[in-house]
C-alpha cells in the first residue's frame, strides 16, 4: 500500500508544477529535445533538465541521447493508478451530492406543502 501512494505522490508531484504539464503538452504534439523545449519555455537549460528528470523518474516521458542532443518523448506508461483512485473520489463526491440533492428535494417539498398550508 504504501508503494502504492508513493507513486500517486510522485506522478501527481510531478503534474504539479505547470511547467512540466507544459511539457507533456508539447510532446504531445512531437518530441523535442531539452533545448528546444528550455527555449519554448523561457529557462535555462539546467532548469528544464530538472523539469525532464522529475518526468522522467516518474515514467511520463523517455530521453535518448544522440551524440550531445538528449531528444525527449512521451512515456508509454499509463495513469491506471493514478485514474483508479481519482475515480473513487469522483463516485464518493457523486454519492454525497446526489445525498444532497435529496435533501434540498425534501426541504423543497416540505416548504412548498407549508405555503400551500397558509392559504
Amino acid at each position: 500500500m504504501v508503494q502504492y501512494y508513493n507513486r500517486l505522490d510522485a506522478s501527481f508531484g510531478a503534474l504539479a508544477d505547470a511547467t512540466r504539464r507544459g511539457v507533456l503538452v508539447q510532446l504531445a504534439q512531437a518530441d523535442a529535445s531539452i533545448s528546444d523545449l528550455a527555449n519554448t519555455f523561457r529557462m535555462t537549460l539546467t532548469g528544464m533538465k530538472k523539469h525532464v528528470s522529475i518526468l522522467e523518474d516518474v515514467g511520463l516521458i523517455t530521453t535518448t541521447k544522440v551524440g550531445r542532443v538528449r531528444t525527449c518523448r512521451l512515456g508509454a506508461r499509463a495513469f491506471d493508478d493514478e485514474a483508479k483512485w481519482l475515480e473513487s473520489y469522483r463516485q464518493l463526491w457523486a454519492a454525497r451530492f446526489d445525498a444532497l440533492d435529496s435533501v434540498l428535494e425534501e426541504l423543497k417539498a416540505k416548504d412548498q406543502n407549508s405555503e400551500r398550508q397558509k392559504r
